[in-house]
């Protein structure tokens, strides 16, 4: 009886130290992620207004050099004259030129993918830096601007870590801290996008690379706050209009063709823009070849508008095909071309930027040139559809990002349910096409 009461008695003991180690350790985890909750709440809000404000300085840019507003129902102005769009491009380039020169006398810019690995993005020079990539954007010149947002946001979420290391109760490990910069890169391109799931999944996909509930919820929170504060300025008005947005079925073997071409289109543009980054100019001879470089898009945007920007304008121009001719053909032919030579051509130049939105633009053209045949057979799918089908599956390959291609062009043309399928199954085809590509390249 006393050894049955003993064995009772030192079960009950044990069973409380057992809950006094979780309780501790469940304490110490708390205390693990008080810091970096507050972190993100503090980085969204940040990073959102950052996003904010580089959309202000965008729309500013554009009203003062090109005398208008953007819109999805206005994405380029075609009204002013050609001379004006021409010495906007080139003034833009100019002007680019002189700042870029002189800030990378002292100064390399520094990728998001270095700055996870430790190395530092000075919030200063970088800031001069991505209003500079806006700046050149807004005056017309060919590039992406989704670079900018993303740079900044990882700039601002290193020197906040940074910050926070001056405290004890608020300090990071080295791998929240990388954690945060991703999400904040994410959160910077959802607050310009108003796109806050495809920032999630770029920064989980692209930058960060681990998914797991800890990464899953602080880049989903952050995207989703500067997305909140972004819309201040941008609203929730879909970034393409693309009209129906309901896919049938018969779209699918639409998608799987597709897939097939554009994951080797898409791997072909990305090799470009690989190739064009490694002869980045950038010396002396900066001062000849960007500006040179803006002449040139300037000339082309002076007879072309849709080709100046980040490609919205193309891309709006390729979803709005509704009937086909010559004249219609030919305009999205040169455009494609020339929207990707005078891309590339910027980055070898001299000069930065995205190449998202100019992949979405050359997919939606090519995504509407294989579509017309098919569309012959089968007139309930629309070359809407085709552009829309034809952006995301180049996209997934020249970024080799399959998730947020797919979210990506779910949030800038709000479509719905019925898309899935279609871009799903595309996408998925593109991405193993691309794989393929660069592990053959490789042996």
């Amino acid at each position: 009886m006393r050894d049955c009461c003993y064995l009772l008695h030192s079960s009950v003991i044990n069973w409380k130290l057992i809950y006094i180690i979780r309780g501790d350790e469940k304490m110490k985890e708390t205390q693990k992620n008080i810091p970096l909750a507050i972190a993100t709440v503090v980085l969204g809000i940040v990073v959102g207004f950052s996003s904010l404000i580089l959309s202000a300085i965008l729309d500013l840019t554009e009203h003062y050099f090109l005398n208008f507003n953007e819109t999805n129902k206005i994405p380029v102005n075609i009204n002013i004259f050609p001379i004006h769009r021409f010495v906007s491009v080139l003034i833009g380039g100019i002007i680019a030129t002189i700042i870029w020169y002189f800030l990378q006398r002292h100064y390399h810019p520094v990728s998001i993918k270095n700055a996870l690995n430790g190395k530092e993005m000075p919030l200063r020079k970088t800031f001069i830096h991505v209003v500079t990539q806006i700046f050149f954007v807004g005056t017309g010149n060919s590039i992406g601007r989704e670079l900018a947002p993303r740079e900044a946001g990882a700039a601002i979420a290193q020197k906040w870590s940074r910050v926070l290391d001056s405290y004890r109760w608020l300090h990071l490990n080295d791998e929240d801290k990388r954690l945060l910069i991703a999400a904040a890169a994410g959160a910077g391109f959802a607050g310009v996008y108003i796109a806050p799931i495809t920032g999630t999944v770029f920064c989980l996909e692209i930058l960060y690379r681990r998914i797991n509930a800890r990464s899953v919820s602080v880049s989903l929170i952050m995207s989703v706050i500067a997305t909140m504060i972004g819309s201040i300025l941008k609203g929730f008005e879909p970034y393409y209009i693309v009209g129906s947005r309901d896919f049938s079925l018969l779209s699918v073997p639409l998608a799987i063709v597709l897939g097939l071409i554009l994951g080797v289109t898409g791997t072909w543009f990305k090799q470009g823009v690989k190739a064009a980054s490694s002869k980045r100019a950038t010396g002396k001879n900066i001062f000849w070849q960007l500006p040179l470089l803006s002449f040139s898009a300037g000339a082309i945007a002076a007879f072309y508008p849709q080709i100046m920007g980040n490609g919205r304008g193309l891309a709006q121009l390729a979803m709005n095909t509704t009937t086909v001719n010559s004249q219609v053909l030919g305009a999205l032919l040169f455009g494609l071309v020339a929207k990707v030579v005078v891309t590339l051509f910027t980055i070898k130049c001299g000069g930065y930027g995205g190449t998202l939105t100019p992949s979405i633009a050359a997919g939606a053209v090519i995504g509407v040139f294989l579509g017309i045949p098919y569309m012959h057979f089968f007139p309930v799918v629309t070359l809407t559809q085709c552009a829309v089908i034809g952006a995301s599956l180049f996209l997934a390959a020249s970024q080799q990002a399959p998730l947020m291609a797919l979210f990506m062009l779910f949030e800038v043309c709000h479509l719905n349910f019925t898309a899935f399928l279609p871009l799903g199954i595309g996408v998925a085809i593109s991405i193993g096409i691309s794989k393929w590509m660069q592990e053959a390249r490789t042996k």
